[in-house]
Protein backbone atom coordinates (compact mmCIF):
# COMPACT_ATOMS: atom_id res chain seq x y z
CA UNK A 1 0.00 0.00 0.00
CA UNK A 2 1.61 3.70 -0.77
CA UNK A 3 0.84 5.88 1.16
CA UNK A 4 0.15 9.27 0.14
CA UNK A 5 2.60 11.91 1.14
CA UNK A 6 1.50 14.93 3.09
CA UNK A 7 1.98 18.87 3.83
CA UNK A 8 0.54 19.36 7.36
CA UNK A 9 -1.84 16.30 6.52
CA UNK A 10 -2.68 17.15 2.96
CA UNK A 11 -1.62 15.21 0.30
CA UNK A 12 1.26 16.77 -1.38
CA UNK A 13 0.21 18.60 -5.03
CA UNK A 14 3.15 18.88 -7.46
CA UNK A 15 3.64 20.80 -10.44
CA UNK A 16 6.18 19.46 -12.88
CA UNK A 17 7.07 22.75 -15.40
CA UNK A 18 7.81 21.34 -18.09
CA UNK A 19 7.05 22.43 -22.11
CA UNK A 20 7.59 18.84 -22.99
CA UNK A 21 4.95 16.34 -20.93
CA UNK A 22 6.18 13.27 -23.72
CA UNK A 23 10.16 13.77 -22.61
CA UNK A 24 11.53 10.77 -21.15
CA UNK A 25 12.92 12.93 -18.18
CA UNK A 26 9.68 14.68 -17.40
CA UNK A 27 7.77 11.34 -17.90
CA UNK A 28 9.81 9.50 -15.87
CA UNK A 29 9.33 12.19 -12.96
CA UNK A 30 5.59 11.89 -13.04
CA UNK A 31 5.60 8.12 -13.25
CA UNK A 32 7.65 7.99 -10.00
CA UNK A 33 5.69 11.10 -8.35
CA UNK A 34 2.00 9.11 -9.35
CA UNK A 35 3.56 5.96 -7.26
CA UNK A 36 3.77 7.71 -4.34
CA UNK A 37 0.39 9.29 -4.44
CA UNK A 38 1.88 12.32 -5.81
CA UNK A 39 -0.86 14.63 -7.05
CA UNK A 40 1.40 15.40 -10.44
CA UNK A 41 0.38 17.52 -12.99
CA UNK A 42 2.84 18.66 -16.25
CA UNK A 43 2.53 22.50 -16.40
CA UNK A 44 3.65 24.69 -19.29
CA UNK A 45 5.77 27.52 -18.11
CA UNK A 46 4.64 29.41 -20.90
CA UNK A 47 0.76 29.44 -20.29
CA UNK A 48 1.38 31.55 -16.87
CA UNK A 49 0.42 34.75 -15.97
CA UNK A 50 2.11 36.78 -13.05
CA UNK A 51 0.35 39.58 -10.95
CA UNK A 52 2.97 41.47 -8.96
CA UNK A 53 2.25 44.30 -6.61
CA UNK A 54 3.06 45.01 -2.55
CA UNK A 55 0.24 43.13 -1.19
CA UNK A 56 -1.28 40.39 -3.87
CA UNK A 57 1.49 38.52 -5.84
CA UNK A 58 -0.35 36.21 -7.71
CA UNK A 59 0.49 33.34 -10.60
CA UNK A 60 -2.29 32.21 -12.99
CA UNK A 61 -2.22 29.52 -14.79
CA UNK A 62 -4.71 29.60 -18.13
CA UNK A 63 -6.74 31.60 -15.88
CA UNK A 64 -7.10 29.92 -12.92
CA UNK A 65 -4.95 30.67 -9.50
CA UNK A 66 -2.05 28.33 -9.15
CA UNK A 67 -3.40 25.42 -6.49
CA UNK A 68 -0.28 23.18 -5.50
CA UNK A 69 2.45 23.02 -2.84
CA UNK A 70 5.63 22.52 -4.54
CA UNK A 71 7.42 23.00 -8.07
CA UNK A 72 9.87 20.71 -9.76
CA UNK A 73 11.30 22.60 -12.55
CA UNK A 74 12.27 21.56 -15.78
CA UNK A 75 12.87 25.17 -17.44
CA UNK A 76 14.32 25.01 -21.60
CA UNK A 77 17.60 27.03 -22.20
CA UNK A 78 15.49 29.27 -24.54
CA UNK A 79 13.22 30.28 -22.00
CA UNK A 80 15.37 30.81 -19.03
CA UNK A 81 14.56 34.48 -18.31
CA UNK A 82 10.69 33.56 -18.49
CA UNK A 83 11.39 30.33 -16.31
CA UNK A 84 13.50 32.28 -13.70
CA UNK A 85 10.93 35.25 -13.23
CA UNK A 86 8.07 32.31 -12.87
CA UNK A 87 10.06 30.58 -9.98
CA UNK A 88 10.94 33.81 -7.79
CA UNK A 89 6.90 34.72 -8.25
CA UNK A 90 6.81 31.44 -6.57
CA UNK A 91 9.13 31.71 -4.28
CA UNK A 92 7.77 35.07 -3.33
CA UNK A 93 4.42 33.22 -2.61
CA UNK A 94 6.48 30.72 -0.13
CA UNK A 95 5.53 27.89 -2.59
CA UNK A 96 8.80 25.55 -2.63
CA UNK A 97 10.66 24.80 -5.68
CA UNK A 98 13.05 22.02 -6.54
CA UNK A 99 15.52 24.59 -7.91
CA UNK A 100 15.67 28.18 -6.78
CA UNK A 101 15.49 30.89 -9.38
CA UNK A 102 18.59 31.80 -8.51
CA UNK A 103 20.76 28.99 -9.12
CA UNK A 104 18.94 28.59 -12.44
CA UNK A 105 19.87 32.17 -13.59
CA UNK A 106 23.63 31.36 -12.16
CA UNK A 107 24.09 27.93 -13.77
CA UNK A 108 22.79 28.97 -17.54
CA UNK A 109 25.09 32.09 -17.76
CA UNK A 110 28.59 30.14 -18.45
CA UNK A 111 30.08 33.42 -17.58
CA UNK A 112 28.46 34.11 -14.27
CA UNK A 113 29.14 30.66 -13.72
CA UNK A 114 33.00 30.56 -14.00
CA UNK A 115 33.33 33.36 -11.70
CA UNK A 116 31.46 32.11 -8.68
CA UNK A 117 33.21 28.58 -8.85
CA UNK A 118 36.48 30.52 -9.37
CA UNK A 119 35.34 32.71 -6.39
CA UNK A 120 34.82 29.91 -4.30
CA UNK A 121 37.66 27.50 -5.00
CA UNK A 122 35.99 24.62 -7.35
CA UNK A 123 38.34 23.68 -9.85
CA UNK A 124 38.09 25.13 -13.67
CA UNK A 125 40.06 24.81 -16.63
CA UNK A 126 41.45 28.45 -17.27
CA UNK A 127 38.63 30.67 -18.66
CA UNK A 128 39.03 34.33 -20.59
CA UNK A 129 35.99 36.47 -21.46
CA UNK A 130 36.66 38.39 -24.56
CA UNK A 131 34.64 41.45 -26.11
CA UNK A 132 36.96 42.65 -28.54
CA UNK A 133 38.49 40.81 -31.55
CA UNK A 134 42.05 42.28 -30.48
CA UNK A 135 41.86 40.20 -26.98
CA UNK A 136 41.88 36.66 -28.68
CA UNK A 137 45.66 36.30 -29.11
CA UNK A 138 46.14 37.69 -25.40
CA UNK A 139 43.21 35.71 -24.03
CA UNK A 140 44.84 32.33 -25.55
CA UNK A 141 47.69 33.55 -24.19
CA UNK A 142 46.03 33.38 -20.90
CA UNK A 143 44.77 30.25 -21.11
CA UNK A 144 47.60 28.32 -21.74
CA UNK A 145 47.78 28.58 -25.88
CA UNK A 146 46.30 26.76 -28.81
CA UNK A 147 44.23 24.53 -28.90
CA UNK A 148 41.39 26.17 -27.13
CA UNK A 149 37.79 25.88 -26.66
CA UNK A 150 35.66 29.02 -27.95
CA UNK A 151 32.16 28.93 -26.17
CA UNK A 152 29.16 31.17 -26.18
CA UNK A 153 27.67 31.97 -22.46
CA UNK A 154 24.06 30.85 -23.19
CA UNK A 155 24.89 27.74 -24.79
CA UNK A 156 23.42 24.38 -24.38
CA UNK A 157 23.66 20.31 -24.85
CA UNK A 158 27.33 21.42 -26.59
CA UNK A 159 25.80 23.59 -28.83
CA UNK A 160 27.96 26.89 -29.16
CA UNK A 161 31.10 25.36 -28.44
CA UNK A 162 33.97 24.81 -30.62
CA UNK A 163 37.39 23.86 -30.90
CA UNK A 164 40.14 25.67 -33.04
CA UNK A 165 43.79 24.61 -32.78
CA UNK A 166 44.89 27.98 -34.93
CA UNK A 167 44.84 31.72 -34.17
CA UNK A 168 43.68 32.85 -37.69
CA UNK A 169 41.05 30.00 -37.34
CA UNK A 170 39.91 31.13 -33.26
CA UNK A 171 40.16 35.16 -34.16
CA UNK A 172 37.40 34.24 -37.01
CA UNK A 173 35.35 32.42 -34.87
CA UNK A 174 34.85 34.93 -32.10
CA UNK A 175 34.81 37.20 -34.60
CA UNK A 176 31.73 35.70 -35.84
CA UNK A 177 30.18 35.29 -32.69
CA UNK A 178 30.65 38.65 -31.03
CA UNK A 179 28.74 40.24 -34.80
CA UNK A 180 25.69 37.90 -33.60
CA UNK A 181 26.31 39.30 -29.56
CA UNK A 182 27.36 36.45 -27.98
CA UNK A 183 29.22 36.37 -24.74
CA UNK A 184 32.46 34.62 -25.84
CA UNK A 185 34.57 32.67 -23.29
CA UNK A 186 38.06 30.84 -24.41
CA UNK A 187 38.89 28.36 -22.42
CA UNK A 188 42.02 25.70 -21.63
CA UNK A 189 41.61 22.94 -23.71
CA UNK A 190 42.16 19.46 -21.38
CA UNK A 191 44.40 17.49 -23.95
CA UNK A 192 43.98 14.41 -21.56
CA UNK A 193 40.00 14.47 -21.38
CA UNK A 194 39.38 14.60 -25.31
CA UNK A 195 36.06 13.56 -26.25
CA UNK A 196 35.20 12.13 -22.72
CA UNK A 197 34.05 13.50 -19.13
CA UNK A 198 32.09 12.69 -16.36
CA UNK A 199 28.32 13.27 -15.55
CA UNK A 200 27.81 13.79 -11.51
CA UNK A 201 24.19 13.36 -10.85
CA UNK A 202 23.42 16.08 -7.58
CA UNK A 203 20.42 15.60 -5.32
CA UNK A 204 20.53 17.48 -2.15
CA UNK A 205 23.38 16.58 -0.49
CA UNK A 206 24.07 13.30 -2.50
CA UNK A 207 26.09 11.94 -6.04
CA UNK A 208 23.07 9.58 -6.71
CA UNK A 209 24.55 8.35 -10.04
CA UNK A 210 27.43 9.12 -12.21
CA UNK A 211 28.82 7.59 -15.69
CA UNK A 212 31.31 9.00 -17.89
CA UNK A 213 30.38 10.41 -21.52
CA UNK A 214 32.29 9.71 -24.78
CA UNK A 215 32.51 11.48 -28.32
CA UNK A 216 32.00 9.02 -31.23
CA UNK A 217 34.51 9.40 -34.24
CA UNK A 218 36.46 12.93 -34.30
CA UNK A 219 33.92 14.76 -32.52
CA UNK A 220 34.99 16.11 -29.17
CA UNK A 221 31.95 17.14 -27.10
CA UNK A 222 30.80 13.92 -25.33
CA UNK A 223 27.00 14.72 -24.93
CA UNK A 224 24.23 12.06 -25.08
CA UNK A 225 22.32 14.39 -27.05
CA UNK A 226 25.22 14.67 -29.77
CA UNK A 227 24.71 10.59 -30.10
CA UNK A 228 28.04 10.15 -27.69
CA UNK A 229 28.23 6.74 -25.97
CA UNK A 230 27.44 6.56 -22.13
CA UNK A 231 28.72 3.69 -19.16
CA UNK A 232 29.16 3.31 -15.80
CA UNK A 233 31.62 4.75 -13.57
CA UNK A 234 32.64 4.49 -9.98
CA UNK A 235 32.83 8.02 -9.20
CA UNK A 236 36.05 8.85 -6.83
CA UNK A 237 35.51 10.51 -3.70
CA UNK A 238 37.30 13.30 -4.93
CA UNK A 239 35.01 13.67 -7.77
CA UNK A 240 32.16 13.56 -5.53
CA UNK A 241 33.05 16.07 -3.30
CA UNK A 242 33.84 18.87 -5.91
CA UNK A 243 30.25 18.17 -7.62
CA UNK A 244 28.79 18.93 -4.70
CA UNK A 245 30.36 22.04 -3.73
CA UNK A 246 29.99 23.13 -7.63
CA UNK A 247 26.02 22.63 -7.25
CA UNK A 248 26.17 23.61 -3.93
CA UNK A 249 27.67 27.33 -4.78
CA UNK A 250 25.75 27.79 -7.72
CA UNK A 251 22.58 27.72 -5.07
CA UNK A 252 21.38 24.06 -6.85
CA UNK A 253 19.30 20.83 -4.96
CA UNK A 254 19.33 18.94 -8.22
CA UNK A 255 22.69 19.39 -10.80
CA UNK A 256 24.40 17.57 -13.32
CA UNK A 257 27.82 18.55 -12.91
CA UNK A 258 30.35 17.65 -15.86
CA UNK A 259 33.36 16.70 -14.76
CA UNK A 260 36.63 16.71 -16.64
CA UNK A 261 39.54 14.08 -15.30
CA UNK A 262 42.32 16.34 -15.51
CA UNK A 263 45.93 15.32 -15.07
CA UNK A 264 45.89 17.37 -11.75
CA UNK A 265 42.37 15.86 -11.21
CA UNK A 266 38.63 17.04 -11.49
CA UNK A 267 38.03 20.45 -12.99
CA UNK A 268 34.27 21.40 -13.47
CA UNK A 269 32.88 21.97 -16.74
CA UNK A 270 29.67 23.07 -16.87
CA UNK A 271 26.33 22.52 -14.67
CA UNK A 272 22.93 21.43 -15.81
CA UNK A 273 20.35 22.34 -13.81
CA UNK A 274 17.67 20.85 -15.92
CA UNK A 275 19.83 17.34 -16.25
CA UNK A 276 18.23 14.40 -18.63
CA UNK A 277 17.47 11.34 -17.11
CA UNK A 278 17.94 8.72 -19.83
CA UNK A 279 21.40 8.70 -20.59
CA UNK A 280 22.25 8.34 -16.39
CA UNK A 281 19.33 6.29 -15.71
CA UNK A 282 20.62 3.71 -18.73
CA UNK A 283 24.11 3.68 -18.07
CA UNK A 284 24.03 3.70 -14.46
CA UNK A 285 21.13 1.14 -14.04
CA UNK A 286 19.99 3.56 -11.17
CA UNK A 287 16.31 4.61 -10.91
CA UNK A 288 17.07 9.08 -10.66
CA UNK A 289 13.96 9.75 -11.12
CA UNK A 290 13.02 8.37 -7.73
CA UNK A 291 15.59 9.41 -5.73
CA UNK A 292 14.91 12.96 -6.95
CA UNK A 293 11.27 12.70 -5.94
CA UNK A 294 12.07 11.13 -2.58
CA UNK A 295 14.31 14.05 -2.43
CA UNK A 296 11.28 16.62 -2.90
CA UNK A 297 9.47 14.86 -0.47
CA UNK A 298 11.33 15.32 2.16
CA UNK A 299 12.54 19.08 1.41
CA UNK A 300 9.27 20.49 -0.12
CA UNK A 301 8.62 20.46 4.06
CA UNK A 302 10.68 23.57 4.21
CA UNK A 303 10.23 26.70 1.89
CA UNK A 304 13.39 28.11 1.06
CA UNK A 305 14.20 31.60 2.47
CA UNK A 306 16.60 34.49 0.78
CA UNK A 307 19.17 34.80 3.79
CA UNK A 308 20.68 37.89 1.45
CA UNK A 309 17.22 39.37 1.45
CA UNK A 310 16.26 38.26 5.20
CA UNK A 311 19.18 40.67 6.17
CA UNK A 312 18.74 43.43 4.88
CA UNK A 313 15.04 44.29 5.15
CA UNK A 314 15.91 46.32 8.13
CA UNK A 315 16.79 49.68 6.96
CA UNK A 316 20.81 50.70 7.23
CA UNK A 317 21.13 47.27 8.56
CA UNK A 318 23.03 44.49 6.80
CA UNK A 319 26.38 41.88 6.24
CA UNK A 320 30.09 42.99 6.79
CA UNK A 321 32.49 41.16 6.23
CA UNK A 322 36.38 41.39 6.93
CA UNK A 323 38.61 39.77 4.80
CA UNK A 324 42.09 39.22 6.87
CA UNK A 325 44.03 39.51 3.89
CA UNK A 326 43.43 42.95 3.47
CA UNK A 327 44.34 43.61 7.39
CA UNK A 328 47.35 41.31 8.05
CA UNK A 329 48.66 42.67 11.44
CA UNK A 330 45.56 41.07 12.98
CA UNK A 331 46.70 37.60 12.38
CA UNK A 332 47.40 35.75 15.67
CA UNK A 333 45.23 37.89 17.62
CA UNK A 334 42.31 36.27 19.78
CA UNK A 335 38.68 37.83 18.05
CA UNK A 336 37.75 38.35 21.97
CA UNK A 337 40.64 40.66 22.55
CA UNK A 338 40.21 42.77 19.74
CA UNK A 339 36.57 43.09 18.80
CA UNK A 340 35.37 43.38 22.73
CA UNK A 341 32.66 45.66 21.91
CA UNK A 342 29.40 44.23 22.49
CA UNK A 343 28.34 46.01 19.22
CA UNK A 344 30.64 44.89 17.11
CA UNK A 345 30.92 41.15 17.85
CA UNK A 346 31.20 38.54 14.92
CA UNK A 347 28.02 36.00 14.48
CA UNK A 348 30.58 34.02 11.97
CA UNK A 349 33.69 33.07 10.81
CA UNK A 350 34.88 31.69 7.05
CA UNK A 351 37.72 29.74 7.43
CA UNK A 352 38.78 26.56 4.95
CA UNK A 353 35.36 26.74 3.30
CA UNK A 354 33.84 26.14 6.75
CA UNK A 355 31.56 28.14 8.58
CA UNK A 356 31.87 28.80 12.60
CA UNK A 357 29.18 30.34 13.91
CA UNK A 358 29.60 32.72 16.87
CA UNK A 359 33.14 31.67 17.38
CA UNK A 360 34.59 31.89 20.79
CA UNK A 361 36.90 34.42 21.98
CA UNK A 362 39.96 32.64 22.41
CA UNK A 363 39.65 31.65 18.87
CA UNK A 364 42.50 33.08 17.03
CA UNK A 365 42.88 34.95 13.41
CA UNK A 366 44.20 33.46 10.34
CA UNK A 367 45.67 34.86 7.40
CA UNK A 368 42.48 33.88 5.32
CA UNK A 369 39.73 33.91 7.23
CA UNK A 370 36.96 36.19 6.94
CA UNK A 371 34.77 37.60 9.68
CA UNK A 372 31.22 38.38 9.12
CA UNK A 373 29.40 40.92 11.23
CA UNK A 374 25.77 41.75 11.32
CA UNK A 375 24.19 44.90 12.32
CA UNK A 376 24.01 48.65 11.55
CA UNK A 377 26.02 49.49 9.16
CA UNK A 378 27.31 53.01 9.89
CA UNK A 379 27.46 52.18 13.39
CA UNK A 380 29.61 48.98 12.76
CA UNK A 381 32.10 50.92 10.57
CA UNK A 382 32.82 53.51 12.75
CA UNK A 383 33.19 50.89 15.43
CA UNK A 384 35.85 49.13 13.69
CA UNK A 385 37.42 51.68 12.34
CA UNK A 386 40.64 52.06 15.20
CA UNK A 387 40.90 48.01 14.37
CA UNK A 388 41.28 48.19 10.75
CA UNK A 389 43.69 50.86 10.59
CA UNK A 390 46.89 50.04 10.45
CA UNK A 391 48.19 52.98 12.71
CA UNK A 392 45.25 53.38 15.16
CA UNK A 393 45.27 49.58 16.04
CA UNK A 394 49.15 49.70 16.70
CA UNK A 395 48.93 52.98 18.97
CA UNK A 396 45.71 51.13 20.79
CA UNK A 397 48.02 48.20 21.25
CA UNK A 398 50.74 50.02 22.59
CA UNK A 399 48.43 52.13 24.60
CA UNK A 400 47.51 48.63 26.47
CA UNK A 401 43.99 48.99 25.55
CA UNK A 402 43.54 45.52 23.42
CA UNK A 403 45.40 44.27 26.67
CA UNK A 404 48.88 43.30 24.26
CA UNK A 405 51.59 44.12 23.42
CA UNK A 406 53.48 43.92 19.99
CA UNK A 407 52.23 43.56 16.61
CA UNK A 408 51.33 40.08 14.41
CA UNK A 409 54.44 38.98 12.79
CA UNK A 410 54.95 37.91 8.80
CA UNK A 411 55.99 34.78 10.38
CA UNK A 412 53.12 33.82 12.44
CA UNK A 413 50.94 33.43 9.07
CA UNK A 414 51.99 30.06 8.46
CA UNK A 415 52.73 28.78 11.89
CA UNK A 416 48.81 28.93 13.15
Amino acid sequence: MILSPSLGGVTLRLAILSRGPRLYSTRRLQEEAIKRGIQTSILDPLQFTLSISKDSPQILHKGDKVNFDAVLPRIGHSITSHGVALLKQFEQLDIYTANASQGIRQSRNKLLAAQILGRNNVPIPKTAYVRNINDVERAIHLVGGLPVVIKVSEGTQGRGVYLRHLYKDAIGLVSALLDLDHEVLIQEYIHESHGTDIRALVVGDKVVASMRRRARGREFRSNFHLNGTVEPVDLPPEYEEIALRAARVLGLNIAGVDLLEGENGPLVLEINSSPGLEGIEMASGINVAEKIIDFLEEDAQFVKVSMDQLLLTVPGHGILPIHLVNHPWLVGEQIGEIFNDPETHAFALSRDRQLVWQPKNDLKLRYNDILIFYGNLHQLRINLKNVLNYEEYNNMKNSSELGKTGNAKNSEFNNI
